[in-house]
């Protein structure tokens, strides 16, 4: 949809109080998707945001809702009536449902559950037993289901009278009398077919791509990118089929887990809140505690240069390439594990294949380095005009330094994962920590050994 049209209507909604453009409002709103809806909604007071959600149609209402912050559905909830929060609450579907009462406080959660019908409290209570990073707790139980005698002149009948409740009906799933997952078999196929007297066993698909109810969501979003999936079904130890897995819901999972990860490797604790949604006290929560550990651990680097003062003393020039050679080592190291963390990621690396990261990544670093070293001997024998032993303690630092930087960016990611740490810890700040402190070490050896301090 246009910006234009979005603009209209944040300048319509700067004049909510004029009762004569409700009906000019209505129209606006119904030409935008939900989720520019949503964003307009976020913009507007607390007061406001019931008005313009009386103004929508019901299932538009619903879809918006869902598009919606946690703080701002609960500011939402707060302004509407019970039976308004009953009919947004029964056009919701279960797992957005799910996510409503898993975000909200208790009093809300409360509210929530007393105007949901028992059918939608049921299966709400059903999906809470499970784990929130399961595909347990992502799935929807609203699937179109169809049992493999059924013709296709029924199962179109059956797609017509229960359909419009369903999440998606793309694919229907083919289950037997105890629900054990049989086979799928798309809606084109059967609007295709031309006997409307087939079966539906006859027409399945029996090699169907499922998951447990305890597969890790993470798992479950690279199987759609790995299949174009638009959904998949989840099934629990019996192989009964318990609910499916969209492909938006996969969407979102692949973002939180980016978002979590981007934290994670900048040294923050992950967020889900928006930064502008974010307190003062909930970013400083979530920063201070990794700076006070990063600074902590540098005094590893300080303990290093006071324990060569000497040195340091006798050959000051040594002083002026510490800043170069920590932050190349943190360079090396940081480009390593971004690669690493990535591939672990897409699934192209795993902890078995440490061994083959570390001869890889042995070649690379010392191509690397060597590079380096050459072209940083010449500068500091052309422009800087220091002496041999001193240019020729700094190129073997850097030799020394990239390879064992981009050894450690490559083993310590793959080493978290294999103890079940998530690897995206082992990123940017922490390896450059370590690299820092390692780098010195060797830097100040050499000095010693060529210009014999």
């Amino acid at each position: 949809m246009s910006d234009t049209a979005i603009q209209t209507l944040k300048t319509m909604l700067a004049h909510l109080d004029d009762a004569k453009k409700y009906q000019s409002l209505r129209d606006v709103m119904e030409t935008l998707p939900a989720p520019d809806l949503a964003a307009a909604l976020e913009d507007l007071p607390a007061e406001k945001m019931p008005v313009l959600f009386r103004l929508m149609p019901k299932d538009l209402a619903a879809e918006v809702f869902a598009e919606l912050t946690p703080d701002t559905q609960e500011a939402l909830i707060q302004g509407l009536s019970d039976r308004e929060l009953k009919l947004v609450i029964d056009e919701l579907f279960v797992d957005d449902a799910t996510d409503l009462v898993e975000e909200m406080p208790a009093g809300v959660v409360k509210r929530i559950l007393a105007q949901a019908s028992p059918d939608t409290r049921k299966m709400i209570n059903e999906l809470l037993k499970y784990p929130e990073d399961s595909a347990g707790g992502v799935m929807t139980t609203e699937f179109m289901e169809l049992r493999p005698d059924m013709t296709v002149r029924r199962a179109m009948e059956a797609i017509r009278q229960n359909g419009f409740d369903k999440e998606t009906i793309n694919n229907c799933y083919v289950t037997g009398a105890d629900r054990t997952l049989q086979g799928v078999v798309s809606l084109r196929t059967l609007v295709l077919e031309k006997d409307p007297d087939r079966t539906i066993g006859q027409m399945m698909d029996a090699n169907v791509v499922s998951v447990n109810t305890a597969t890790d969501r993470e798992d479950v979003s690279k199987l759609f990118e790995k299949y174009g999936f638009l959904a998949i079904p989840v099934v629990d130890n019996e192989k009964r089929l318990v609910g499916i897995v969209t492909v938006d819901d996969a969407l979102t999972i692949l973002q939180d887990e980016i978002n979590e990860d981007i934290a994670k490797m900048n040294a923050m604790a992950p967020t889900e809140k928006p930064y502008f949604k974010s307190s003062l006290w909930e970013l400083y929560k979530s920063r201070a505690p990794w700076l006070l550990f990063l600074m902590l651990s540098a005094t590893f680097s300080s303990l290093v240069i006071r324990s060569y003062e000497d040195a340091l003393a006798a050959v000051t020039a040594l002083t002026a390439y510490i800043p170069m050679l920590t932050d190349t080592g943190g360079n090396a190291g940081s480009q390593t594990t971004s690669t690493i963390i990535r591939g672990m990621a897409t699934g192209d690396i795993h902890p078995r294949d440490i061994l083959r990261v570390l001869w890889k990544e042995a070649r690379v670093s010392l191509l690397c380095g060597l590079t380096l070293a050459v072209c940083n001997f010449a500068k500091l024998m052309l422009f800087d005009g220091v002496g041999v032993g001193v240019a020729l303690a700094v190129s073997l630092t850097l030799i020394c330094t990239v390879l064992l930087s981009q050894l450690i960016g490559g083993v310590l990611p793959v080493a978290a994962r294999k103890v079940g740490i998530d690897p995206a810890v082992m990123a940017s700040p922490l390896i450059t920590t370590i690299v820092d402190t390692t780098t010195l070490l060797i830097y100040f050896n050499f000095a010693r050994l060529v210009l014999g301090l």
